[in-house]
């Protein structure tokens, strides 16, 4: 059976903090009754979610009395509330930008600084992120949200000891945190296995690899992902700039790694896994599993993971199949040996599925995603990628993409169905 890849992605960790609530306003008010009004009105829109209005009318009481600690901390804590509504939209830029004017308050504000080391961490801007959270570890040592996401960001940046380190000490402040207790295991099965790699570089990759793995066949590795690199990141507009992690497995250590289901021959849950550490040379197959991957890894930059597996996975076809087209009949006949399978059953894990029925998915996955593509254009699939990035739902994303032809969701997926019947 033709090898099959998927995509494993972490679902982005979530904020596990409670939204800043705003100072009340002092019980003695000054005599000058605008700063009341304006600082009061600011606090009412913001507590019904009309941030910019709120925080204007913050902006003009702090403006006219600079010294009010109360008016000071108002405003600040209007731009952090703001940040995170701009968070929970996957918006990081425009997140980062109020944590940051927060911060212009409150240099000294451990809160402020987490939240921007947290905001950027999810951006993968890794070096803004160490900085901030190590700020806001040393304003509060005992900040169990901080040590949990300065070892995220270590621990993606390929520092484990440090990582598991900093865990260790969250897991002792908060003993009851299953949060850090399952990343801790893992943690720990993964530097098991990686802590004797071997490691190479090229320009936009880090890799680690099994010491049985050939080193010519490694580098190989890396310049089949040099050259995804440019030709997706050239369709889809996207060249990250954060480093990809790479790893090359045995299969018996991949299958530790990952969990993943014996049919699986490729993952990406922020780096990209491979089980190829029996492997010598480079062949047409193995050259459409790393495009299939390094695609995961575009859509993930541009949808932030918001988007449906069977969309992820499309994309991942089309690139894949790009270098290596297995055989066609085979996977038409598996995709339509039964009823088609329910594009909103497709959003999430293909994991639990056999063989076969993951067989069907991909198929299914590719046949639409490349009906879009001939019918509608690449242009459109990164308006729907974008829209996805920017929290829309797909049914949301792809009316506003594809809103000259009127199509839906569910319209989309009634003509591809059509024209598959015609070519019966």
């Amino acid at each position: 059976m033709t090898r099959t890849t998927r995509n494993r992605y972490r679902s982005l960790p979530g904020v596990f903090l409670i939204l800043p609530l705003l100072v009340t306003i002092a019980a003695a008010e000054p005599t000058d009754s605008s700063q009341t009004v304006y600082n009061g009105s600011g606090v009412e829109l913001l507590q019904r979610g009309e941030f910019e209005k709120g925080i204007e009318q913050l902006r003009v009481a702090y403006q006219l009395f600079p010294l009010n600690p109360v008016h000071k901390r108002n405003l600040a804590e209007g731009y952090s509330a703001y940040g995170h509504q701009f968070l929970k939209q996957k918006n990081f830029a425009q997140a980062d930008e109020n944590f940051i004017k927060a911060i212009e308050l409150y240099h000294d504000s451990a809160g402020y600084a987490l939240y921007r080391g947290i905001c950027n961490y999810l951006w993968k801007k890794y070096d803004v992120a160490r900085y901030e959270l190590e700020r806001a570890k040393t304003i509060k040592p005992d900040s169990v949200e901080a040590l949990y996401y300065l070892g995220r960001v270590l621990f993606d940046t390929d520092k484990h000891e440090q990582a598991l380190e900093l865990w260790e000490q969250a897991l002792k402040l908060a003993p009851e945190r299953t949060e850090i207790i399952e990343i801790l295991a893992k943690a720990r099965k993964v530097d098991n296995v990686e802590s004797g790699m071997d490691r190479g570089h090229s320009s936009r990759f880090d890799l680690t690899y099994d010491p049985g793995v050939d080193t010519a066949f490694s580098l190989a590795i890396l310049d089949v992902l040099e050259s995804a690199a440019n030709q997706i990141g050239a369709e889809l507009g996207l060249f990250p700039e954060a480093r990809i992690p790479v790893g090359i497995y045995k299969r018996t250590d991949y299958k530790t790694v990952t969990n993943s289901p014996d049919w699986s021959g490729g993952v990406y849950d922020g780096k990209i896994r491979l089980p190829f550490g029996a492997l010598k040379e480079i062949t047409p197959e193995l050259r459409g599993i790393l495009y299939h991957e390094y695609a995961h890894v575009i859509v993930f930059e541009l949808t932030h993971g918001n988007c449906p597996l069977w969309l992820n996975e499309g994309i991942a076809e089309m690139f894949g199949r790009s270098q290596y087209r297995r055989s066609v009949s085979e996977s038409e006949r598996a995709a339509h040996s039964g009823p088609p399978l329910d594009f909103r059953k497709l959003e999430s894990n293909f994991s639990q599925f056999t063989a076969s029925a993951a067989m069907s998915a991909y198929q299914q996955s590719y046949e639409l995603v490349n009906f879009m593509v001939t019918t509608y254009g690449w242009h459109r699939i990164n308006q729907i990628l974008s829209g996805l990035g920017n929290g829309l739902s797909f049914d949301e994303s792809a009316a506003v993409a594809l809103k000259d032809y009127n199509q839906t969701y569910d319209t989309l997926v009634n003509d591809w169905r059509s024209s598959v019947e015609k070519k019966k």
